[in-house]
């Protein structure tokens, strides 16, 4: 058999292979993306403002991609994300600076630590250095500078980072803007209250975010929902139609 990026029994392959977990993922990145301090790199291309939902899903394929691959594909699909990246720092004549992709790798390890935490059980250190560690690799393949060594050290930089290199500007009112005319209406309100649920103090704050996290007892009953098997009824309510069938695939069984 050959080598694994992921082990088949880790904790990363069960946050990526639930439609659950992912998509909590997603609704507390989504904040984040909105505040960086570099997110006019991601309005360079156009794609993100034009389509921030589909955006959302390209992104969880090369992310599912590396997490279920195996070794020499899972460097691969890490690679061909670094050659997007040069091709776009090409087209524009300047470099992305490391933080940026730092703050994106930092949000995806917290991001998956909490959205597990909120929908199954507490993680143990021993889980979350895993998550940091499977992370940290993708970073290191990528040639990043400054990836801390071990997870309590990245605890301490996401605290910094969060300080440092969050700022709402008119990216941030443009982006919102463009999640609610891809939601509607019902489905921006849900996805609001989910950042409430993930987001740490500060993005809440820069975010004016609703102070009260009513969705707790809606989670209770959509954790419900999962053991009746009608969960795929909810999701399709709170995603529009056309997502459907990439809802349904991001759902990986066990190995």
């Amino acid at each position: 058999m050959k080598e694994l990026f992921v082990h088949k029994d880790s904790i990363v392959r069960k946050i990526w292979g639930s439609s659950d977990t992912v998509l909590l993922i997603f609704a507390g990145a989504s904040a984040e993306f909105a505040l960086n301090k570099a997110v006019d790199w991601l309005y360079f291309t156009g794609r993100l403002p034009a389509d921030p939902l589909g955006r959302l899903f390209s992104t969880v394929r090369y992310a599912q991609e590396i997490v279920f691959a195996e070794y020499d594909a899972a460097l691969a699909a890490i690679d061909k994300i670094t050659a997007i990246h040069k091709g776009v720092e090409a087209s524009r004549g300047a470099r992305i600076p490391d933080v940026a992709y730092l703050d994106v790798l930092f949000m995806l390890i917290d991001y998956s630590i909490l959205s597990f935490e909120l929908l199954e059980r507490k993680l143990s250190g021993e889980e979350k250095a895993e998550i940091f560690g499977v992370f940290y690799r993708v970073g290191s393949r990528m040639g990043l500078k400054g990836l801390p060594d071990n997870y309590g050290d990245w605890e301490l930089m996401r605290k910094k980072y969060l300080e440092e290199n969050m700022v709402r500007s008119s990216f941030t009112t443009d982006l919102y803007r463009k999640y609610q005319g891809s939601l509607g209406s019902f489905r921006y309100y849900i996805l609001i209250h989910a950042q409430v649920l993930l987001v740490p103090r500060k993005v809440r704050k820069l975010l004016s975010l609703p102070s009260i996290a009513w969705l707790y007892p809606v989670l209770l009953i959509y954790k419900g929902s999962r053991f009746l098997r009608v969960d795929w009824l909810l999701k399709t309510m709170l995603l529009p139609a056309k997502y459907k069938g990439q809802i349904a695939g991001l759902d990986i069984p066990p190995a």
